[in-house]
């Protein structure tokens, strides 16, 4: 599950995956950012906020979690992966190459210096 929170004055999404992430999860977020993005043009940034990532509930799962980034990662200018997870820690160097965006990692207790990078 994932708990989004859309900082509108700010035009930033911080998410918090809080158990493995289910395909509604990926729909409600674009039900949630969707019409900001028309509204304003594009996310200021998105916040990605967990000690550790949790994985999937299913294959259906991993692929909505696909579309979504396909289908956002142009409108969307800055993503700051705020974990001490393995996997996270690495998704700036991969990642960098199939978004648009700025990628950088934060250590998890760095939640609030990763969101005056997304505001810098």
């Amino acid at each position: 599950m994932i708990h989004p929170e859309l900082l509108r004055d700010q035009g930033i999404l911080i998410i918090t995956p809080e158990g493995p992430l289910q395909q509604s999860d990926f729909e409600n977020l674009a039900k949630l950012v969707d019409p900001f993005i028309e509204s304003e043009g594009e996310l200021r940034g998105l916040l990605i906020y967990t000690e550790k990532f949790p994985g999937w509930t299913d294959f259906a799962a991993l692929l909505a979690h696909l579309k979504f980034v396909k289908d956002h990662h142009q409108k969307v200018a800055k993503v700051a992966a705020v974990t001490d997870s393995g996997f996270l820690t690495i998704m700036p160097s991969i990642v960098s190459h199939f978004v648009s965006a700025q990628v950088r990692h934060f250590v998890y207790g760095d939640k609030q210096r990763a969101l005056e990078w997304l505001l810098s």
